[in-house]
């Protein structure tokens, strides 16, 4: 027997030469909280990967390539989940209370997605150092570990409030709060960023802007969930 790594269900494995093929595909979540998960499926913005009824660009990223500071920095980003309710519990639990093995479980769901994506770096959002004391990890960096990807660290973070605490409006107007730490040559170099949600793009256009601008030639980003 088996246990699913969110809500510790058994899950009953196949046996024989059936589990032989299916181990590296093994799933970590059994069938009901599969169900739960919401994934992004048919026609999304093409640079911010939100749900729309057409494959157009929406306004929010309308208003980033307008931005003559902005505009460009983030070629696109990836999400694998729209964020609904169980998208906030599961990651609540893997950020705030330190479920660190639940990095595994997630990464098994980006996985398909990040073979999709042609990249020479992939680097996590940085935390604050108070915030990494909080937690205890980095949840992005863990997830690229869980990918089986070496992190490569590029930016380092100054300490602010909670991104999940501040309005849609604070957090559009949050000044920039990384710096490029120049230990890296990135120069022509694509660069992956991965981070948990995308709900404003601020967070990862600050992180794609310093990255354009140290010399990388182009600047994604795979994120867990779109809200």
């Amino acid at each position: 027997m088996n246990s699913c790594l969110y809500c510790q269900k058994e899950m009953q494995l196949p046996g024989g030469f059936q589990a032989l093929f299916q181990k590296a595909a093994q799933s970590f979540w059994c069938e009901d909280c599969i169900a739960k998960w919401t994934f992004i499926k048919g026609p999304t913005c093409p640079t911010c990967h939100r749900w729309m009824e057409t494959a157009e660009i929406c306004l929010d990223c309308k208003k980033w390539q307008a931005d003559p500071i902005y505009s460009g920095c983030l070629d696109e980003n990836i999400s694998v989940l729209a964020y609904n309710s169980f998208c906030q519990q599961v990651l609540a639990q893997y950020k705030y209370r330190g479920d660190y093995i639940l990095a595994v479980a997630i990464a098994d769901l980006l996985k398909s997605k990040l073979k999709q994506i042609s990249f020479d770096l992939i680097t996590p959002i940085p935390l604050s150092e108070e915030r990494r004391y909080e937690r205890g990890f980095n949840q992005s960096e863990a997830l690229i570990t869980a990918l089986g990807k070496k992190p490569t660290i590029l930016l380092t973070r100054m300490h602010t409030e909670k991104q999940s605490k501040k309005t849609r409006k604070e957090r559009l107007e949050t000044p920039q709060v990384f710096r490029f730490t120049g230990q890296q040559e990135i120069s022509g170099k694509k660069v992956l960023i991965v981070d948990d949600i995308y709900t404003t793009g601020t967070t990862l256009y600050h992180a794609a802007k310093l990255l354009k601008e140290a010399g990388a030639s182009e600047v994604r980003s795979l994120t867990i969930a779109r809200s």
